[in-house]
């Protein structure tokens, strides 16, 4: 394993320092915003264009591994590419540079969002967040949708995960299981091209250790903390545990199953400060995945004030980004056997389209919460439907959004100004008697 890192290095035109390659992840880390295809590109350009420490066929290789993974791709990617570089320390430097500077920026949001969020200003500004946060779902589904759905099966599985969880309400790990299960079952045939290695048992014993130690200081720490306060905290720590196995697909993905329990079940937060959550998010650097990050704050802030929610960050953080180390540096010296398994290729395109059926779910929901005052969910047996009260339509939100629509959609603006001029257009509701 080490073996074939070092080679790898040393075919590189310029193999960097470990200091070197350290200030390279903390730019990378600072000005990665925009989503995880413009940290993927910000990636290919200095990684592999400016200082072609990998080549082409590496990048892209990794990248499909990292797609198998639950968890933010991106953060993964550069974990990876630390990995190759450096070993062990290297990936904990580009995955912890990658995330760091956003989640400093995340805490000091959501630290004046639970002291100022009842102010009318703020309150204002939010209107037009929301709006905005709406239509960069939107957008998020026209393009997960453009390269997910290729085939009529890829339809119905984005049409069966959409009735699933919207009507049905069924567990999202369920339909990620679902979808895995039918897209290995379609696959091709397994691919034996690659030779077995002769170090092969030293491998596997190797990953097991691995394993091993990572599901310790996965656990350890989130145990400890939860014998001492076993309130919120440990449910915090259970929840976003579960969560960091089945984030499949990108944040967009697993924000309906996240915000829908983290408002109906635990009662964390209301539906309108999961969209404020997520429209933060989406204005720092570093993966979307950090509004859980924002939720984690406010879950313990109100269940025990500042120090609390402190803690909620940290266990919030740690339940969410340490398990990607783990997939990472288990999974990477097996990433060519993993690229020649068409049932994994199979299952993966499986769960993209199941995607598509999330994020048409969340856009749905999101929609009915930022547009209309009340929104009350009937049962019909096992059928769920979101009914709006009509009377409490907010047509200033709704022309917010229509607004936005045009900005992102059309004019193509970036994210970053299409949330400061909604943010503005919120404020100016203010002036309205």
């Amino acid at each position: 394993m080490t073996d074939s890192r070092e080679k790898s290095v040393a075919r590189s035109k310029a193999a960097p320092t470990f200091r070197q390659a350290l200030a390279v992840w903390a730019r990378i880390g600072v000005l990665s915003f925009g989503g995880p295809t413009a940290q993927i590109a910000l990636m290919h350009r200095v990684i592999v264009e400016e200082r072609n420490w990998l080549n082409d066929k590496q990048f892209l290789n990794a990248l499909s591994f990292c797609m198998l993974l639950p968890g933010p791709e991106a953060m993964q990617l550069a974990t990876y590419s630390g990995w190759r570089m450096h070993g062990v320390a290297g990936g904990l430097a580009a995955g912890l540079l990658f995330v760091l500077p956003g989640a400093a920026v995340v805490l000091m949001l959501a630290a004046i969002y639970a002291i100022l969020g009842e102010v009318p200003l703020v309150n204002a500004l939010f209107i037009g967040v929301k709006a905005a946060v709406l239509i960069i779902v939107l957008e998020a589904l026209l393009r997960v949708s453009k390269r997910a759905l290729l085939v009529p099966a890829h339809w119905i599985v984005a049409a069966l995960a959409f009735v699933g969880l919207f009507f049905l309400t069924l567990p999202y790990p369920l339909i990620v299981a679902a979808a895995a299960l039918f897209g290995f079952l379609r696959g091709g045939p397994v691919e034996t091209t690659l030779q077995p290695r002769a170090d092969a048992r030293g491998m596997v014993t190797g990953t097991l250790i691995t394993v091993l130690l990572w599901l310790a200081v996965w656990w350890v720490p989130l145990i400890l903390i939860a014998s001492v306060q076993p309130g919120v905290l440990a449910q915090l720590g259970i929840f976003f545990s579960k969560l960091a196995v089945v984030t499949f697909g990108g944040a967009y993905a697993v924000l309906a199953y996240m915000a829908q329990d983290v408002v109906n079940q635990f009662g964390w937060l209301t539906a309108g400060e999961m969209l404020d959550g997520l429209g933060l998010a989406e204005t720092t650097p570093g993966p979307l995945i950090l509004v859980t990050e924002f939720v984690g704050f406010l879950a313990g802030y109100r269940a025990g004030g500042i120090w609390i929610g402190l803690a909620g960050v940290f266990v919030t953080l740690w339940a969410t980004f340490v398990p990607c180390f783990l997939w990472i540096f288990a999974g990477a010296p097996y990433i060519d056997w993993i690229g020649e398994q068409p049932r994994l290729k199979g299952a993966l395109s499986a769960i993209t389209a199941a995607v598509v059926g999330v994020i048409l779910n969340l856009s749905i929901w999101f929609a009915l919460h930022v547009l209309f005052a009340k929104v009350t969910a009937r049962k019909f047996g096992s059928v769920t439907i979101w009914q709006p009260e009509l009377m409490t339509l907010n047509w200033y939100a709704l022309a917010l959004s229509v607004l936005c629509a045009v900005m992102l959609l059309r004019l193509h603006w970036g994210l970053f100004r299409v949330l400061t001029a909604a943010s503005l257009a919120g404020a100016a509701s203010m002036l309205i008697p």
